[in-house]
């Protein structure tokens, strides 16, 4: 068994195939329902995000493995292979936890270092949980990669010099609204993305804020934790249209503003023509681009902040030098590798596990018979001597397994070794029973829930 990830995101596909791949939280969990149901997938996980579709499974194969996931995307997306093919990212085994655990501390994402990722996947594991597609490969990965995402950002200095998309739409945005401490603002949606837009525009000094959702009461969840209005979502179009700045992400198909809809508001507040920033973070994107023919309105989407983001990385490095977000990047990619080293170890001695175990268990079988046969050469032995026989023969069998036991350990996870299948070995040289090696493997039938922490964390503001 081995984890096998293959996604689609903002490193690997334009914008526009990215929108195209775009699923909503129901879509994700249909994806993830029909990867499951291939042959060659033991486990599965999706993470549907603005800017990535990924796809994390433990394979039986993985040829076979990857082909079934291929066939799960092109149904789901309605996208042909073709069109997928040259876009997608494949990680196998231990790359694959690399990979994992890099995204949780925002080293993949599209502003490196930001935090909201770890509140993404902590949903999609939630998620993959509550549905029964987790075990004991991907639930303690995932796991791990979270608490490998918090690390990150309690131990470096990654918050402090990473930029956001949220950030960098608000300094365009001063462009264009000199004073955003007295704009009057709306969020639309609620999601991961739209509560660090919310804590976002509280830090730069915006005080009139209104948050809307369809499902109003985690819109109320979010406006409380930053004393932020909340309004149903049939005043949608009336608010942005009574805006100065707006900012969506809402994973809804089709557009939330469109420009009829958005020009006959301005017009109905005496609005037309005066300034309106609109910051559209969604895949599929909920603004519709024709509202830029209207007069005063700016539209900047994910492409947009894409290009800033870069634009600015750039004009960081124009000199040659390194850059305090550099370094903070080091710190983490450092972190991961230890992390991957530790992880990777405990995997492969655990699954020597079983085996040592089902050779103890011949070990101890071997002891039995010869005493049976003991007893009756010698019948009439006294129990203290017979038991000082059988505490002798078994000094004698575990001194022959401690060497062989160790020195296997250490194989397996010694630095400098080629990670080898030490645990066939084993049961070659031994003749172990394979049903016995494979009972000792089993997983537990349970996974621990973490959706009431996953719900704990978001009314805390984790994201």
């Amino acid at each position: 068994m081995s984890v096998l990830v293959v996604g689609l995101s903002h490193h690997t596909a334009p914008i526009e195939l990215l929108e195209r791949a775009a699923l909503g939280a129901e879509g994700a969990r249909d994806l993830a329902a029909r990867v499951h149901e291939r042959e060659h997938v033991a486990e599965s996980l999706v993470l549907a995000t603005c800017n990535r579709l990924e796809v994390v499974v433990e394979a039986d194969t993985f040829h076979g493995a990857l082909t079934g996931v291929g066939e799960a995307l092109c149904e789901i997306t309605g996208l042909e292979r073709e069109a997928l093919a040259s876009h997608l990212y494949v990680h196998y085994d231990e790359r694959a936890v690399a990979h994992l655990f890099e995204l949780a501390c925002g080293l993949d994402s599209m502003a490196v270092g930001e935090s909201q990722i770890l509140g993404q996947l902590r949903d999609a594991l939630a998620a993959a949980q509550q549905d029964g597609r987790l075990g004991a490969t991907l639930n303690p990965l995932l796991q791990q990669a979270l608490r490998v995402g918090k690390r990150a950002h309690s131990e470096t200095t990654i918050d402090r010099v990473s930029h956001s998309l949220v950030g960098t739409g608000l300094d365009l945005a001063r462009s264009v609204l000199s004073d955003l401490s007295g704009a009057k603002a709306v969020v639309v949606g609620a999601g991961a993305m739209s509560g660090l837009a919310v804590s976002t525009l509280a830090r730069a000094g915006v005080t009139d804020l209104t948050i809307v959702n369809r499902t109003r009461d985690r819109a109320e969840r979010l406006a409380a934790q930053h004393g932020a209005r909340v309004a149903d979502w049939v005043d949608a179009p009336r608010l942005v249209g009574g805006a100065d700045l707006v900012l969506t992400c809402t994973g809804a198909v089709g557009h939330v503003v469109d420009a009829d809809r958005l020009a006959r508001a301005r017009a109905d507040q005496g609005r037309s023509g005066a300034p309106l920033v609109l910051l559209d973070l969604a895949l599929p994107r909920d603004v519709d681009p024709a509202v830029t023919s209207l007069a005063g309105v700016r539209l900047w989407g994910l492409a947009e902040l894409r290009d800033e983001l870069e634009t600015a990385d750039r004009a960081e490095h124009a000199d040659g030098g390194r850059t305090a977000q550099d370094d903070a990047v080091d710190a983490v990619r450092a972190l991961v590798s230890t992390e991957v080293a530790g992880y990777v170890a405990e995997r492969r001695t655990a699954r020597l596990g079983p085996t040592l175990a089902a050779l103890r268990a011949q070990a101890a079988r071997v002891v039995d018979a010869e005493m049976s046969r003991l007893d009756q050469r010698v019948p009439h032995l006294p129990d203290d001597e017979r038991a000082e026989v059988r505490r002798t023969v078994q000094r004698v069998v575990d001194k022959l397994l401690h060497t062989p036991t160790v020195r296997v350990k250490q194989l397996q996870t010694g630095a400098g070794n080629e990670p080898g299948d030490y645990a066939t070995a084993l049961r070659e040289l031994f003749d172990l029973d394979p049903h016995e090696v494979a009972v000792v493997a089993a997983p537990p039938l349970e996974v621990p829930d973490i959706t009431a922490a996953s719900e704990a964390a978001r009314a805390g503001g984790a994201r």
